[in-house]
């Protein structure tokens, strides 16, 4: 195998481990200081290196605000007491945390970060593994949190606990389906799974849900408008856009992110499915909920804006394969990762938590059916070159009352809470 693929790997390896983690890192910080915008108050501002304790008479405050904060909160998660009750059980105890954050961190691998480098007549792909079935892995992967986080609720040997693993694993696995259906019209659409493929194809003819320009930079102009398929990929802006808002919303149900936050609810279930842990079990899943909004913020990025993609014509201005291009990529794309970052937290600090009922009426009731249609409308567009005006108008007035008898049936099914239920 050649040397330069190995090193290169190993390189690739250590700086998406190292982004990821950072970003869990300035996350806490984030939230803390956009949180505190938000309710007109002061964040952390001014944490400061403990000098006291070993004797001198004031501690030192470096002049960098808070950001010392994400130090300060990992120093106390390694050095407060690491306490496992007697009456769990303890193996399964010690592994969920595990089970939590490996797969966050695991779903990462296949997101292309920037560029394909250059070093000869080698192409170095900037992803840990390029895989040509990206969002499968990812599902496949993401998935087993949800083992973590349910055995977290059963190993702790404790009724709300459990109760709180309960909750995930059946939110969690509702809004998988959702989740899965609502990239199926973009899978159709670019014609692969491979996540690199479809960054690519967004910088030759623009972003999924900006298509203003293509490779030769044009915006709204002759280059953009006299594509023969100009129409036909406006009317796709439909299906795609409800994409996007099913498969952002189903990522904040997938992180437990509020306003989903409901296997954690402290109102209900004391403190959730990790009630009984504490010091470093308990930062795991506190990073791997992170990691989860992180990894879900750069599938967003991915899959509707581009990726690494400047965008605006400005790539095809760029040499192909230099590493300081692939850096400008990078750069790029960890932009936008962060601009999704702080929309969630902005949601979460803005929205009230939902109730249980309305949370799986929203996955089951709402967002699986309006994902199932949306699979059929995408599918008539992208076939309304080969099936002319005439098929497109009665393909589309046979999906509208399927839909319709559809929505009646899911309506059919549920039941509104009694006025008087506790």
């Amino acid at each position: 195998m050649d040397i330069t693929l190995l090193i290169a790997a190993a390189i690739k390896i250590g700086v998406f481990i190292g982004i990821t983690m950072t970003f869990v890192s300035i996350c806490v910080i984030f939230e803390r200081r956009f949180s505190a915008i938000i309710q007109d108050r002061v964040g952390p501002n001014r944490t400061m290196i403990p000098l006291s304790i070993l004797g001198f008479k004031k501690d030192f405050a470096l002049p960098i605000g808070g950001l010392t904060q994400p130090v300060a909160d990992g120093l106390k998660f390694i050095l407060k007491e690491d306490f496992t009750p007697s009456y769990v059980r303890t193996v399964f105890f010690w592994l969920a945390p595990v089970f939590v954050v490996v797969p966050a961190l695991l779903t990462m691998a296949v997101v292309p970060f920037g560029s394909p480098m250059e070093f000869g007549d080698t192409v170095i792909p900037m992803a840990v593994a390029d895989l040509n079935v990206g969002p499968l892995f990812i599902f496949a992967i993401a998935s087993l949190s949800v083992y973590g986080i349910t055995l977290a609720g059963w190993a702790s040997n404790s009724k709300y606990p459990f109760f709180g693993g309960v909750r995930a694993c059946a939110q969690m696995i509702s809004y998988e389906i959702a989740l899965g259906l609502s990239i199926i019209p973009i899978l159709m659409f670019f014609g692969g799974l491979n996540l690199g493929h479809i960054v690519e194809e967004q910088v030759k003819n623009g972003w999924l849900l900006l298509p203003l320009w293509n490779e030769g930079g044009f915006i709204i102009g002759s280059g953009y408008w006299g594509q023969e398929n100009v129409i036909q990929r406006l009317l796709l802006l439909i299906p795609l856009g409800i994409s996007f808002v099913i498969f952002t919303t189903s990522i904040f149900a997938e992180t437990n992110r509020m306003p989903f936050d409901l296997p954690e609810c402290e109102t209900e279930l004391v403190g959730g499915y990790h009630t009984e842990y504490s010091s470093m079990k308990f930062a795991l899943f506190f990073m791997g909920e992170y990691a989860a909004m992180v990894v879900g913020s750069a599938l967003i990025v991915t899959l509707f804006f581009g990726g690494w993609s400047i965008g605006f014509g400005i790539d095809g201005l760029l040499p192909t394969g230099a590493w300081w291009v692939s850096l400008i990529h990078i750069g790029c794309f960890l932009t936008k990762v962060t601009v999704f970052i702080l929309f969630f937290i902005l949601v979460r600090w803005t929205i009230p938590r939902f109730r249980y009922d309305q949370l799986m009426n929203l996955g089951w009731i709402v967002f699986f059916e309006a994902a199932l249609i949306n699979v059929f409308l995408a599918a008539l567009v992208i076939a309304y070159p080969s099936i002319g005006f005439m098929g497109f108008i009665v393909g589309f007035i046979i999906l509208a009352i399927a839909s319709v008898l559809l929505i009646l049936i899911a309506k059919g099914t549920t039941k509104k809470p009694s006025a008087t239920a506790v």
